[in-house]
């Protein structure tokens, strides 16, 4: 029997390290006080995705910067969490996060919005691979509380895919017409459209006034 050999680093259906991107979101100087004084190191925050709706976060200390950010970044690339996108743009529904005392808000949003969101959550929908979203940071800026606050909403959005599949239905019957996004015009424009086509009711009260001026005169 013929011996099998093992695949390459990176043939297992795994994706390549070059595949990724990653985007140092904060970098922080700390300081350890020992006998002898005191020891500076660095503390990075990097965000690292494909661009295809996988995003991880990472945290690295050392002496030098760069041995930092090579920390977090390998620690970002092993964390990798997948989100699915509606149309691969944007979220499927709104929702929000928590981390501490930082709290996030997300919303979808229709085509050529763009990203609206501060510098920590946009480096994560930048290399998440999301196109239109808009984000509200509410309570702590700290950059580590707004990407894990990030984080933790992203993980709770569902697909109708995974909805179906938890309830052992069919996509279809998941989604109504009812509740599919418009396409084309927005729904400010097609109620301002029913508005102008809906009939105007005359009002009762003129024709009583002209009636009763009649009566007024015959008696003088």
């Amino acid at each position: 029997m013929a011996r099998r050999e093992r695949p390459a680093k990176g043939e297992k259906g795994e994706r390549e390290p070059s595949e990724l991107i990653d985007k140092l979101t904060h970098i922080n100087r700390v300081s350890k006080v020992v006998k002898g004084g005191r020891r500076f190191g660095f503390a990075a925050l990097v965000v690292a995705g494909d661009k295809r709706g996988r995003v991880g976060f990472g945290h690295g200390k050392a002496r030098e910067v760069p041995e930092a950010i090579r920390k977090a970044t390998e620690e970002a690339k092993k964390n990798l969490i997948s989100v699915p996108l509606y149309e691969g743009r944007t979220l499927h529904h709104d929702v929000s996060g928590r981390w501490g005392a930082g709290r996030v808000i997300l919303r979808a949003a229709p085509p050529g919005t763009g990203i609206i969101a501060g510098g920590p959550a946009r480096a994560v929908f930048e290399t998440l691979g999301m196109q239109d979203v808009v984000a509200k940071s509410i309570g702590s800026s700290n950059p580590y509380n707004v990407v894990r606050a990030t984080f933790s909403a992203l993980r709770k959005e569902c697909s109708p895919r995974m909805v179906a599949a938890r309830r052992g239905k069919k996509p279809s019957e998941i989604i109504t017409r009812a509740h599919r996004r418009p396409t084309g015009e927005s729904a400010a424009e097609k109620d301002a459209a029913k508005k102008d086509a809906a009939p105007v009711k005359e009002s009762k009260e003129p024709k009583e006034a002209k009636e009763e001026t009649p009566k007024e005169t015959q008696e003088s």
